[in-house]
């Protein structure tokens, strides 16, 4: 690893998570709604889908008592982290997460048709993917959901060669991917929906690292159905975290990337850190090494979200999730 890192323990209760798990937050309806937004925009432009919009969004914030009561309860942490507010962050700052995220998505539909500018986009990191890909080697990113990461497609499109494999847990990835073949059909990203890790996933996706592809997978939702899970610390309390990212770098002996984005001016700022040349988890210090990779992709992450606190977008409770966990298997 770069950095040393204190060693949570990792999850061990065999009771069931108090809170509701994210993937039953009704995201399986987000696929049509993305269409229907992308027409509204397409045909009257972004004012008229911004003025259809936001009253939907004020109306899903009145509706749903989870997800206000998880923005508050992140701005509140961020807050009392990092100070970024003049006062602790109350209904007007959650409204205006909200309203950060409806935004977000008309810009993922623009990255995904094409249609956004990419001249607005600055980013940094790139230099070490571009010298794996020209060595022919691929690479696990582990990302969030912050920002628009759909634009790490302009440089999916813009490097010949390069492409990026999207690891999702939600069953609705196919119907995405028909969405995104619509929208861009010569797009080098492409969804694989896993919800279970088997050989048959290991190898398949150890030959498209073998032929120079990115792994991207989110780090900071842990997975639908059972798994290991670790913590770390996220805004000055413990959090859970999904080991899944750093026990696929290990079994694929690749190197390990973090890729962020958030708002910067007019625009977005992506970025690539590198985590580890080689993720090592050796049996005998196994549950230590997955807290301290993830401790590393936790400070990358809070680093980032302190430059943009509004693009964030995990509406449900975060510090609360955490499902029973089951001994990791060796490769």
């Amino acid at each position: 690893m770069t950095a040393s890192a204190p060693e949570p323990q990792t999850q061990a209760a065999a009771a069931a998570p108090a809170a509701p798990h994210w993937a039953q937050l009704g995201e399986n309806t987000f696929v049509a709604g993305m269409w229907l937004l992308y027409q509204v925009h397409r045909f009257l432009g972004r004012w008229p889908f911004l003025l259809c919009l936001y009253p939907i969004v004020g109306y899903y914030w009145l509706v749903s008592p989870v997800a206000r009561r998880a923005s508050l309860q992140y701005l509140q942490r961020m807050q009392a982290a990092h100070g970024l507010w003049p006062a602790m962050p109350g209904w007007r700052q959650s409204q205006r997460h909200f309203r950060m995220f409806a935004q977000v998505i008309l810009d993922k539909l623009l990255a995904l048709s094409g249609r956004y500018r990419f001249d607005s986009v600055a980013v940094t990191g790139r230099e070490a993917l571009d010298a794996l890909a020209q060595r022919g080697q691929g690479a696990v990113v582990v990302t969030a959901h912050m920002g628009c990461i759909e634009l790490c497609r302009a440089l999916a499109e813009r490097r010949a060669g390069l492409r990026l494999n999207i690891l999702v847990h939600t069953a609705h990835a196919e119907r995405f991917n028909r969405v995104l073949q619509r929208l861009a059909p010569d797009s080098g990203v492409q969804l694989l929906q896993v919800t279970d890790f088997n050989a048959a996933t290991a190898m398949m996706l150890a030959e498209r690292v073998a032929r120079g592809e990115l792994i991207a997978i989110a780090g900071d939702r842990v997975p639908v159905r059972e798994s290991r899970i670790t913590h770390a610390p996220f805004l000055g309390h413990r959090a859970p975290f999904p080991c899944g990212p750093y026990i696929l770098a290990s079994v694929l002996e690749c190197p390990l990337f973090f890729m962020g984005c958030v708002h910067e001016g007019a625009g977005y700022a992506v970025e690539f850190v590198p985590l580890a040349e080689r993720v090592l988890l050796p049996r005998a210090r196994r549950d230590q090494a997955m807290a301290g990779y993830a401790t590393l992709f936790a400070q990358q992450l809070e680093r980032m979200l302190r430059k943009a606190p509004y693009d964030w977008f995990n509406f449900f409770p975060f510090w609360e999730q955490g499902a029973p966990a089951r001994p990791a298997h060796t490769a």
